[in-house]
């Protein structure tokens, strides 16, 4: 099965050196890599002259396609009609060396297929507990796994807020467990959503979708658009030995008050489209939920490092929050 990777990047020469060299190990190699650049200097296009892959076309974007979600269609359009498979990855990421030949196999197993996720490793401590563990407040249990359990999803445990829906899948008022909450089991649960930067989907899929351009620059929730809207029409699968540890690189991202504004948004935009007419009790979930999370946020103010960081994002949570009922203001007003 051909397949394409489609890397888009902005202003990570290092990290994404570091990516393709983890690609030169695959046990199963891309038949082509697509390198969107949106960067304004040549740092990138340097890197790559220096260090040769095989496969490999670098594109770099004007403004007007600068953008994650711009970049990814831009890549998407440049596709060979040969290969049936895209890949997509963060340029942060590290791959195990069977990464691809896993991703590719699950579609074997799974024709019924149209996207395929991978597994991050090194963000979370799993236990293997065995089959009717019976976990606290202060811990997550699924499929015979354990993990802590976030402040976040504690309160919400309290408050009657948790999710109520499998990890990967989202809820009516929306805010569930991601992807992330499924354990190393080496199995392929199915799911509605993935995460973007270690997907991959059939070409196919791209006939009647594209990563929408709601999501401007950083593209925030972008992947679960996209994923909510194609898993209505087809199924999704999360493959948990297809291996990749996420790197977190700092450099070209926005400000945390601009990023504070893009959850509360950006996860409103992505709930109504999933739930264009959501219930009474979903929509005061969700809104309790957003507000409790934004709250949360706040305490670390006093007991964060960084203050600073985590003011200016709760600050950017508060007025997204506020954002929504002022746009629907002004949408009644036209």
């Amino acid at each position: 099965m051909n397949f394409s990777l489609i890397i888009c990047t902005y202003k990570r020469p290092q990290a994404l050196l570091t990516l393709l060299q983890s690609v030169k190990q695959q046990t199963l190699y891309p038949n082509e890599i697509l390198i969107v650049d949106g960067s304004p200097d040549d740092a990138t296009q340097l890197m790559l002259a220096q260090n040769l892959f095989s496969n490999l076309k670098y594109f770099r974007v004007a403004d007007k396609d600068r953008g994650l979600t711009k970049q990814r269609n831009y890549g998407i359009a440049r596709v060979s009609e040969d290969n049936e498979v895209v890949c997509f990855l963060d340029d942060d990421t590290l791959l195990s060396p069977t990464y691809f030949e896993e991703i590719i196999k699950t579609y074997t197993i799974h024709p019924e297929a149209l996207g395929v996720g991978g597994y991050i490793t090194n963000e979370v401590s799993w236990q293997n507990v065995g089959v009717g563990y019976i976990a606290n407040v202060k811990e997550f249990y699924y499929d015979g796994w354990k993990r802590k359990e976030g402040s976040r999803f504690v309160w919400r445990k309290k408050l009657g807020l948790d999710s109520d829906v499998p990890p990967g899948c989202s809820p009516a008022f929306s805010h569930g467990r991601s992807v992330g909450f499924l354990p190393p089991s080496g199995k392929v649960y199915p799911v509605e959503q993935l995460m973007g930067g270690v997907s991959s989907f059939r070409k196919t899929v791209f006939d009647s979708f594209q990563f929408s351009t709601y999501f401007e620059g950083y593209g925030l929730y972008e992947d679960a658009d996209f994923t909510l809207r194609v898993s209505k029409v087809g199924k999704l699968y999360l493959n948990t030995a297809a291996q990749l540890e996420h790197h977190h690189d700092t450099a070209g991202r926005p400000n945390q008050y601009a990023y504070g504004k893009m959850v509360v948004r950006n996860g409103w935009y992505v709930w109504r489209v999933k739930n264009p007419k959501p219930s009474y009790k979903a929509r005061l979930k969700w809104h309790l939920i957003t507000l409790l999370l934004a709250a949360i946020r706040g305490t670390n103010c006093i007991t964060s490092s960084q203050k600073k960081a985590a003011f200016t994002e709760t600050l950017g949570r508060i007025v997204g929050w506020f954002s929504l009922f002022w746009d629907s203001l002004n949408l009644k007003g036209k």
